[in-house]
């Protein structure tokens, strides 16, 4: 469905594109600040139902950082009464970080936005070439590669949700010309003057001091970002046939076959993996430290992390995961072997019961090191053995449950019984 940028289209023919594109009944939600770019952007998008009738809302998030925010909720009321659009107000915890004041309101933002637009359902966005030429030049500054580099999409999937940006190649001063012909009114945010955020600073000294050199200088950024997209696309197309072609686990990829790529290949194939499992990539620094430790000789136990994720190599593969939190290997809990019951680690799924119908009284606990289990046929095992047999990779083993009755050990859910008893799946309710 994706329509070719057409930078001679008008704002509102490119608005009226993007809503022509979206399913007819489902909603259409428009970012509205209060500033002039969305402000004209709500204002056209109107327009624009009259040819192509669509549920139409608007989502104004505040984020209570500065004196002018009431001010601009108060102009996002006035024009959506003004509009007749049902306007709805999200309220935005913005937390302070080490990645920046910018960073952290566009996550409360994006939470914002996922609160109130359904899945299924498009949101419009009103950044412009400009701003995109601004997002291209921090990325670069910042040594981003190149899906950093390809700076904002046109139109992308995002949690079940379609985010449309229909004016990538129309520049502010353009946008400024539709408003002011329109008559329109907006709030100008005057957190916009400070230079101390890297974006005012681009925005104020940089760009126009490239316009005043080559005058299409944002147009040409802005082309230059949404051909890096097109780049980055494909390399994410051949990330997924190399991924299908190692076996299309992306938590649990075979270290001969990651190896056998080129070196650019397997930080793409990494990178593409974390992506597929909703992980955040691993920087660059930490990514390579993880590929040189594959070279490493045998199955060396190897774990890299980072934020967000981490890296283990296990039985010759690569398995990538979400960091869990830490183990209490002091809780403990009485239990009948059949009752249902909430642990740390979520509800149990298998039941423990005697051959011998009797009441039990059970504790169940985690792993310290050295148990062992008398299993029927078998004799007495080690717990960590009968660990190992089942295949369970080492840093799960101490989150699985262990079972006494008084100081007999007897069973590990999930993996064997002692002599009289047995392991049976926890019935599902309903």
């Amino acid at each position: 469905m994706a329509r070719p940028n057409n930078a001679s289209s008008s704002p509102d023919a490119l608005v009226v594109d993007a809503l022509a594109m979206t399913s007819p009944g489902r909603c259409v939600w428009v970012a509205l600040s209060g500033g002039l770019d969305s402000s004209l952007l709500l204002t056209l998008a109107v327009a624009a139902c009259r040819r192509h009738p669509r549920p139409l809302y608007a989502v104004h998030v505040n984020h209570g950082l500065q004196d002018a925010a009431a001010d601009f909720e108060a102009h996002a009321r006035w024009l959506c009464g003004r509009l007749g659009v049902p306007l709805f107000v999200e309220r935005a915890r913005v937390e302070r970080g080490a990645r920046g004041l910018e960073a952290h309101a566009r996550d409360a933002r994006l939470a914002a936005f996922a609160r109130r637009v359904a899945p299924g359902e498009t949101l419009l966005l009103a950044q412009h070439a400009d701003d995109q030429a601004e997002t291209l030049l921090l990325a670069g500054l910042r040594g981003s590669g190149l899906r950093g580099m390809a700076a904002m999409p046109e139109r992308r999937e995002w949690q079940g949700r379609v985010m449309v940006r229909p004016w990538l190649s129309v520049t502010r001063a353009a946008l400024a010309r539709e408003a002011e012909a329109r008559g329109l009114r907006w709030i100008d945010d005057p957190s916009n003057a400070d230079e101390r955020f890297d974006r005012n600073y681009l925005r104020r000294s940089v760009m126009p001091a490239l316009a005043s050199r080559w005058p299409e200088a944002a147009t040409s950024l802005s082309r230059t970002a949404e051909q890096l997209g097109e780049s980055d696309a494909l390399l994410e197309e051949l990330a997924g046939e190399t991924l299908q072609a190692l076996g299309g686990d992306a938590a649990c990829l075979p270290v001969a076959d990651l190896l056998a790529l080129s070196r650019p290949r397997q930080r793409l194939l990494v990178r593409h993996a974390c992506r597929q499992l909703s992980l955040p990539t691993p920087p660059r620094a930490r990514l390579e430290s993880l590929l040189e430790q594959l070279e490493a000789r045998g199955d060396a136990q190897i774990h890299v992390d980072w934020p967000g994720g981490e890296a283990r190599r296990w039985q010759g593969h690569l398995h990538l995961l979400a960091p869990r939190e830490p183990v209490d290997v002091d809780w403990q809990a009485v239990w009948d072997g059949v009752t249902p019951l909430e642990t740390p680690s979520g509800p149990l799924d298998w039941q423990l019961v005697a051959e011998s119908p009797r009441d039990v009284r059970l504790t169940l606990g985690r792993r310290r090191g050295g148990e062992t289990l008398r299993v029927a046929g078998r004799g007495r095992r080690d717990v960590k053995r009968l660990l190992q047999e089942a295949g369970i990779p080492p840093w799960q083993r101490e989150r699985v449950w262990l079972v006494w009755e008084g100081e007999t050990l007897v069973g590990v859910l999930g993996i064997a019984a002692a002599e009289g008893w047995r392991l049976r799946a926890m019935p599902t309710s309903g």
